[in-house]
């Protein structure tokens, strides 16, 4: 019986233990997250300069929409948005392409949640142990360009 303490906790604690989020420098600049309801990218191609964010369904489709927003709970509350984005061909990914992430990252960084909208559609995301992996992503690679 006290074998399987162990395993149940292991259980309990499996949908979560592949949801942190993670930094990776190859092949470019990329901080991601696995909500539950979709993945969550960021990438940023220093040779473009270029941000991008990606934000993929696991079920479903993103409805069209004109404008699409993030807003972020916690420390340093804010909604953003813009009208700026795509939702791909098979309508599971929506993207968002700028020069400028400073918002996002540090809407993710500083505050304990994310809720991407558009078109009725809602993701929410934790984002309490995002600080670190953040901070790897603004700093790679070295020559990236002020966030504005």
């Amino acid at each position: 019986m006290t074998l399987r303490a162990p395993l149940i906790l292991i259980a309990a604690m499996a949908p979560t233990m592949g949801q942190a989020w993670s930094f990776s420098p190859d092949p470019i600049c990329t901080l991601t997250h696995q909500a539950d309801a979709a993945e969550i990218a960021i990438t940023y191609d220093d040779s473009l300069p270029e941000y991008a964010l990606f934000i993929t369904l696991r079920q479903g489709e993103w409805p069209a929409s004109a404008s699409f927003e993030m807003t972020f709970q916690g420390g340093i509350p804010v909604t953003i948005g813009t009208t700026r984005h795509v939702i791909s061909a098979d309508g599971a990914t929506l993207s968002v392409r700028d020069r400028g992430f400073g918002n996002v990252l540090d809407g993710i960084e500083f505050n304990a949640g994310l809720a991407a909208l558009a078109g009725g559609a809602r993701v929410t995301a934790d984002t309490r142990d995002a600080a670190e992996a953040v901070q790897a992503f603004r700093a790679c690679p070295a020559d990236i360009p002020a966030l504005s």
